[in-house]
């Protein structure tokens, strides 16, 4: 099944009748995508909270308060905020941190992208009202609130990452804690750590595969887990404590803390991983629909949880004078007849649950990348079929040698569920205060129904969030470590890139440097197509006088290509290119912008080289003769032109390099050719429709573009070295000089994100004092 085709339909049309079985089908699929994480979280949270924090005793009042407040949480945190609320702040079916940032980026003008046009407002999928506030205006004139507002949305990214770390660890480990139950403390602790450790190994060896070569497995898994779980619950609740279900009543909570004081509120940071993998329901929202999360959770994993964290209590309430059972925790409760069966599933399903955090880690640091804000990283698309499965070796690896650093260096899942705790409640603060200006700005509701919103939810959060930060020297470090280096990496690398912007759009050469070169701009111009990347979407790049300086001769048609991200998710191939001209009409010089969204899929070399020749044809073709009358100042901005790729533009002009089956087309009556005079080595034709006519000139520059791209194109490449300028603080010549240089000296260059050949690209060197 076409996994992206479906959510389209879904989205286009959420409530048709005939559609409930492709929501149902999405449902199944996103348990075991999206719910691993969370349905694994009955292995570790009894064991977590009674750790050492709260001492058990011989009546009931700590297991019951404890339950009382996993049903609470579960119930206030994924049910009702998640499922009922954050859902609903798509940015055009997508979700996650990043997206609720590029949301807002669209209705205040806070954005991180530095080469942001109007044209990009006119995108479909922008969808931007226009209507003022006084909360929009305040962001929009303070550059302070803006950065601070993209700092929030880096944490919450970063703490996304290191959650990518922890939650491998602690569900692997948890999962082969059942081994302690056939051997003694001594020899368990040799087994289980080499255990866990391959385990996760072999998991992320498995990673370069792609979900979709495994994902068949994983929804079956996660049901089978689910059904077992919930059983065992079932069974645990009438066989040893039918009258478990009065510790749903939030008197016990109260009772729980008037008891326990300081430690059971400290045990609240074990307690708060009940709900570890709830936020994977809104960053994995692309994948699915809103529909079938909230249907998958409401009425499987919801129902399913409940009784596992009932029946675990059912069986503690009757079995305190056990204190070895308490150090097991989960599969002490489980019926000693099924324990081995019921742990091969639990560490299937922790895989399970652990691939999605994983590929969830991927989605964020390919956002990141392509709003600006992470190095450029290899990306591999795993699927052809389903939207979002990639596949990042450096990320992948990275996070392999943090998981095993954290499982050996721990070798418990107290010290691994503090760390783990302090991420998912992090991540949770960050959204629920970016989802308080979705309400303002978004949605235009009112800011006390925003503030009621971040008073309710964050102090709950806020209270978990203490009782994990208290357990700074117990492992909750281990997040603040892993986040404050990612964003050192992000920010350094967002603050370079924005200072090589600014240098770029200052350094720009004139248009009286380019009149005065003349038609042949000074030098012999060769064939072929010479394509200067650039990062400006108007104006005349550094680049290009430095090469014309240097060297002797240049191509006959010179494309200038800015290849940007726009803060949306998608950017509709009928929308992809902006196209324009750079001076005279006879100089032969275009300008083409790329648009990609931020979980776009970039083409691969041949394929964008063909819609890149099309767009400038069809541009061209179409160019309205008032657009070429005398020269566009290119101060402000070229006249441009939404062009879309060959595949989307039906009516436009299509190219064809050495095809026969394209002949069939050439014969049709509404469409002719245009075949270049000669023969060369490569044949490229255009096939043009018949109307309207275009004029003898437009045709003659498409001979020449068929010419051109005949013999071949070169990219001509910026290799820039950036050093601070002459003046600059100690701070940023350390950020400049050595940490800005040592990402893009380690990092993918441009041509590797422009999927070019290496034997057709040229490199220019420049130095940037910025």
């Amino acid at each position: 099944m076409d996994l992206e085709g479906v959510n389209r339909a879904i989205r286009s049309n959420p409530i048709k009748k005939d559609s409930w079985k492709t929501v149902l089908t999405l449902a199944y699929q996103s348990l075991g995508v999206v719910y691993g994480d969370l349905s694994t979280s009955p292995l570790y949270v009894y064991k977590s909270t009674f750790a050492e924090d709260i001492q058990h005793s011989e009546t009931n009042e700590e297991i019951f308060g404890v339950l009382s407040f996993v049903f609470w949480t579960l119930t206030l945190i994924p049910l009702v905020k998640y499922v009922f609320i954050v859902l609903r702040a798509d940015d055009n079916g997508e979700g996650g941190t990043f997206a609720l940032y590029s949301l807002l980026c669209r209705h205040v003008r806070v954005s991180s992208l530095p080469n942001c046009q109007l044209a990009d407002e006119e995108l479909s999928e922008y969808k931007n009202d226009g209507i003022g506030s006084s909360l929009k205006s305040t962001l929009e004139k303070y550059r302070v609130l803006q950065k601070v507002l993209l700092l929030l949305a880096l944490i919450g990214t970063c703490m996304v990452i290191g959650d990518g770390v922890l939650t491998p660890a602690i569900s692997v480990f948890s999962a082969v804690s059942g081994l302690e139950l056939s051997m003694s403390k001594e020899q368990h602790q040799y087994v289980e750590v080499p255990v866990a450790c391959a385990i996760l190994v072999f998991l992320f060896a498995l990673q370069h595969y792609g979900t979709h070569r495994i994902g068949f497995l994983f929804a079956p898994i996660v049901i089978t887990w689910l059904l077992c779980i919930s059983a065992i619950g079932v069974y645990n609740i009438f066989h040893w404590n039918p009258h478990v279900y009065q510790a749903l009543s939030p008197y016990y909570m109260y009772k729980f803390l008037k008891k326990t004081q300081r430690g059971g509120w400290m045990s609240l940071g074990g307690i708060l991983l009940c709900i570890t993998g709830s936020e994977a329901m809104f960053a994995d929202l692309g994948h699915f629909s809103q529909l079938s999360i909230k249907i998958a959770f409401t009425f499987v994993v919801y129902p399913s949880l409940i009784l596992a964290y009932m029946g675990q209590a059912a069986y503690l309430s009757r079995h305190h004078i056990l204190e070895s059972d308490y150090r097991i925790g989960f599969y002490v409760s489980v019926p000693e007849k099924i324990r081995w069966p019921v742990l091969a599933i639990a560490i299937l399903a922790a895989v399970v649950g652990s691939q999605a955090i994983i590929t969830g880690t991927f989605s964020i640091i390919k956002q990141c990348s392509a709003l600006g804000c992470f190095p450029r990283v290899k990306i591999v698309h795993t699927s052809s079929k389903t939207h979002g499965q990639i596949y990042i070796p450096e990320i992948n690896w990275t996070l392999m040698l943090l998981c095993l650093a954290v499982t050996i260096g721990f070798r418990d899942t107290k010290h691994m569920g503090n760390a783990s705790g302090l991420a998912v409640i992090t991540v949770m603060l960050v959204t629920t205060c970016l989802m308080s200006l979705v309400i303002v700005l978004c949605w235009h509701r009112s800011v006390c129904l925003a503030i009621c919103f971040i008073f309710f939810f964050g102090s709950i959060e806020a209270l978990y969030f203490s009782a994990s930060l208290i357990k700074f020297l117990e492992g909750a470090w281990v997040p603040i470590a892993l986040g404050f280096i990612f964003l050192i990496v992000m920010y350094i690398w967002h603050y370079g890139t924005l200072k090589k912007y600014e240098f770029d759009v200052q350094n720009k050469v004139s248009i009286n440097w380019l009149l005065g070169l003349g038609p042949n701009l000074g030098i012999v111009r060769v064939r072929g197509i010479g394509l200067i990347n650039t990062e400006l979407v108007s104006g005349i790049p550094a680049i290009f006088s430095h090469f014309v300086t240097n060297l002797p001769a240049f191509h006959q048609v010179v494309v200038f290509l800015c290849i940007k991200s726009v803060p949306v998710p998608h950017v509709r191939p009928k929308e992809r290119f902006l196209v324009g001209r750079v001076g005279p009409k006879e100089y032969r010089l275009y300008r083409c912008i790329a648009r990609y969204g931020y979980r776009d899929i970039h083409k691969d070399d041949l394929e964008f080289e063909k819609d890149l020749v099309c767009s400038v044809a069809e541009f061209i073709r179409s160019e309205r003769p008032e657009c070429v009358v005398g020269v566009v100042d290119l101060e402000n901005d070229e006249k441009m032109t939404v062009v879309g790729t060959s595949s989307s533009n039906f009516e436009g002009i299509k190219m064809c390099d050495d095809d026969p089956d394209f002949s069939e087309l050439v014969g049709t009556s509404e469409l002719r050719e245009i075949r270049s005079p000669e023969k060369p080595r490569k044949r490229v034709r255009f096939v043009l429709p018949e109307s309207p006519r275009i004029d003898m000139e437009a045709q003659e520059e498409l001979h020449e573009l068929m010419e051109a791209r005949e013999a071949g194109m070169a990219f001509i490449l910026g290799h820039s070295y950036v050093r601070a300028k002459r003046g600059s603080s100690f701070m940023k010549r350390i950020v400049i000089n050595f940490g800005y240089d040592f990402l893009r000296r380690n990092s993918r260059g441009p041509n590797y994100a422009l999927s070019l050949p290496h034997a057709s690209t040229l490199e220019v060197g420049m130095v940037y004092h910025v």
